[in-house]
């Protein structure tokens, strides 16, 4: 028997048998391909009833294609699940709201949200335009905000409610060419860990994964695992920690984020102070420029060091007879 928390409202041994979320109602965001899709079938074969939610849109955003979605309901259908289709768009308060209202018209409740729609507009900065921009903080941080704004206060009635947000490690650690994905993801689970202080006393749990998966929006990272030997693994293996998340048996896990890699699941820990220095009446810059490389930073690694020529005179390598005094080394 699967181990059960406070919140249950049916512990029988029929349900449980049926599947760990047997009786839910959820909702899944980006449903229609890749992750969503992996994880609107896994909570279906789980017992859950699902809202599969996608507009069809291409990697960038444009387009639409009720298709995917579509079909992900009949695969559930068809395992024997129950599933009904939305194709909102995330972006607008509106559009969550029909995404969540779409779970209460057919089934009366929402149990569990999967803030999972993305898309992808990668741009070194120099060259990112505003609606790059913001077409990515839309989709990942609007889209989980008025998803969440509308499935909140019903969980709150219940006082009982599960809520996944998908962060990424672009945002958690940092990756080239997605300050705006980055800056939606960081957002995304920093979200993540206040709406656990203000939902928690509630019963309802918010949590976050940063997952790695080979889907539409990993083909060029997976190339360039292949060119290397390395194998980006299927989104499958994402779905399982979800559904864990989503259940009763996590009932106290809230406010954490979990890397996913196949068959690696990994605790994130929050940002924490590292080294202090302390200096009670305050620091000068000149006591900084002392302290803070010799104290502070001397373990640390510049992700994106300048070219030797564009580097401060004294922290340039001696010049050498290939590269004469004056002269700088492209």
């Amino acid at each position: 028997m699967r181990p059960t928390g406070p919140t249950d409202t049916d512990t029988s041994e029929t349900d449980t048998a049926a599947g760990a979320l047997a009786g839910k109602v959820a909702v899944v965001t980006g449903a229609g391909r890749g992750i969503g899709r992996c994880v609107a079938l896994y909570l279906a074969k789980e017992g859950a009833r699902v809202v599969v939610n996608d507009p069809g849109v291409s990697p960038d955003g444009t387009g639409q294609d009720q298709a995917p979605a579509d079909q992900v309901v009949a695969e559930i259908a068809a395992a024997g699940g129950e599933a009904v289709a939305s194709h909102d768009s995330v972006v607008s308060m509106e559009g969550g709201s029909r995404i969540v209202g779409a779970a209460l018209d057919a089934w009366g409740r929402i149990d569990i949200l999967v803030n999972n729609a993305g898309i992808l507009r990668d741009r070194m900065f120099i060259k990112m335009n505003e609606a790059d921009w913001d077409a990515v903080i839309a989709v990942h941080l609007k889209g989980a905000f008025a998803c969440t704004k509308a499935a909140a206060p019903h969980m709150h009635r219940q006082r009982c409610g599960r809520i996944i947000n998908a962060s990424s490690s672009s945002g958690l650690v940092g990756n080239a060419a997605q300050a705006n994905y980055g800056a939606a993801k960081s957002a995304i689970a920093g979200f993540t860990r206040v709406l656990a202080r203000d939902l928690g006393r509630y019963g309802i749990t918010c949590n976050a994964i940063a997952p790695m998966a080979a889907t539409r929006l990993t083909v060029g990272m997976a190339d360039m695992a292949t060119k290397y030997g390395l194998v980006i693994p299927e989104p499958e293996y994402i779905a399982p920690l979800i559904a864990y998340l989503a259940s009763e048996a996590a009932w106290n896990v809230n406010g954490q984020v979990f890397y996913v890699f196949g068959g690696s699941v990994s605790l994130a820990q929050p940002p924490v102070a590292r080294r202090t220095i302390f200096k009670r009446d305050g620091w000068t810059v000149d006591e900084l420029i002392e302290a803070v490389p010799t104290q502070l930073t001397q373990f640390t690694d510049n992700p994106g060091p300048p070219a030797e020529h564009l580097r401060p005179a004294f922290a340039r390598p001696p010049a050498t007879d290939a590269t004469p005094a004056g002269e700088e080394a492209e």
